[in-house]
């Protein structure tokens, strides 16, 4: 497809552009052909330009321009030539009717109309020879020469200028590029055809779907799953922002972000990995202890056992003790336990 049409949408604040070919989608509602996004593609155009517009390049150019400029003269000889033959021929038609006896009228009419038809041919070159100097280019002299060599400072300094708008840069494009033709495969072929008819092909990764984008990077997430051997989300978030990273879009990290990490990398949160490790539930915890939850949790804000908190939510893991544990850390029986039960014996 060509560059065409060129739609724009914002991201992050700033106008990106898109190149789409909608096919038959405009007159029979299909699907549109293709789509790509256009930053790198732009980008590529412009690098291609920025390179042509060198000191080399110009001279080449100003060469080239002079040769043309040659033949062209050379032409308008040529074409000079033939209006002085026309003259020639008029002029000599004229002095042959000039010449000729009036008593004579039927080669006196013969004449003047074989004068008219060279007049009407010489009126004909004439005004061809008009038209033609006035389409031909005119010659670069000292001055112009200068201000073209110019552009191979001006011209990149003018594109690379991020105050420069993009509909300038547009035109810039326009007066060096005809068009540019684009296939999206595997990779993107870009068919870059100038101005004066010269083509050439440019090969460019498939620009990166906006997940691809926001994606964090892989640094980052190497951290998130390090950190989650010892920290809740929330906690991992703080870590992080205390690091100076970002997200994949650029923002600082919260619980919610740090959690989407962990869903679309298929990472382990914390309260997974100490599960794994060992570490029981409160329900597993009292049901193997026998104990209730209240005194469950008497005995873990006692320090009697080992506990922790596994997410943002507060929830407690237990570490199991073990038998001469659970003996050491048992309450002794009160008195009034001992006399009940030798009573009842």
């Amino acid at each position: 497809m060509t560059g065409k049409p060129r739609l724009f949408h914002l991201r992050s604040g700033k106008l990106v552009p898109n190149y789409v070919c909608f096919g038959r989608g405009r007159e029979f509602c299909d699907p549109a052909c293709q789509s790509i996004a256009g930053t790198e593609i732009d980008a590529a155009a412009g690098t291609l330009l920025v390179e042509a517009v060198t000191p080399m390049a110009l001279e080449l150019t100003l060469a080239v321009q002079r040769e043309i400029t040659a033949r062209l003269d050379e032409e308008d000889r040529l074409r000079h030539r033939q209006v002085e033959r026309a003259q020639y021929e008029a002029d000599h038609a004229r002095h042959r009717y000039m010449q000729v006896d009036a008593a004579n009228r039927l080669v006196a009419e013969s004449l003047e109309a074989e004068w008219n038809h060279k007049l009407r041919a010489l009126a004909a070159v004439q005004q061809e020879y008009e038209r033609q100097r006035k389409a031909g280019p005119l010659a670069v002299d000292a001055q112009e020469r200068q201000r073209v060599l110019s552009l191979a400072t001006d011209f990149p300094a003018v594109w690379a200028d991020p105050n420069t708008p993009a509909r300038e840069r547009k035109r810039m494009l326009g007066l060096l590029i005809e068009d540019v033709t684009l296939i999206k495969q595997a990779q993107i072929t870009a068919a870059v055809r100038f101005r004066g008819g010269a083509t050439t092909t440019l090969t460019l990764p498939r620009p990166l779907t906006m997940q691809q984008l926001r994606a964090t990077h892989d640094d980052v997430r190497r951290q998130i799953d390090a950190l989650l051997d010892e920290y809740t989300d929330a906690q991992v978030a703080r870590v992080l922002n205390e690091r100076t990273l970002r997200t994949g879009a650029g923002e600082a990290f919260d619980d919610v972000s740090v959690k989407w990490v962990r869903y679309a990398h298929r990472l382990k949160s914390l309260k997974q990995r100490l599960i794994e490790s060992g570490w029981l539930t409160q329900r597993q915890m009292s049901s193997r202890l026998g104990l209730t939850r209240s005194t469950l949790g008497r005995w873990r804000h006692k320090g009697r056992i080992k506990a922790r908190i596994c997410n943002d939510r507060g929830e407690w893991l237990y570490w199991p003790p073990s038998q001469g544990e659970i003996f050491a850390t048992s309450p002794a029986p009160r008195v009034n336990d001992i006399s009940t039960a030798r009573g009842a014996v």
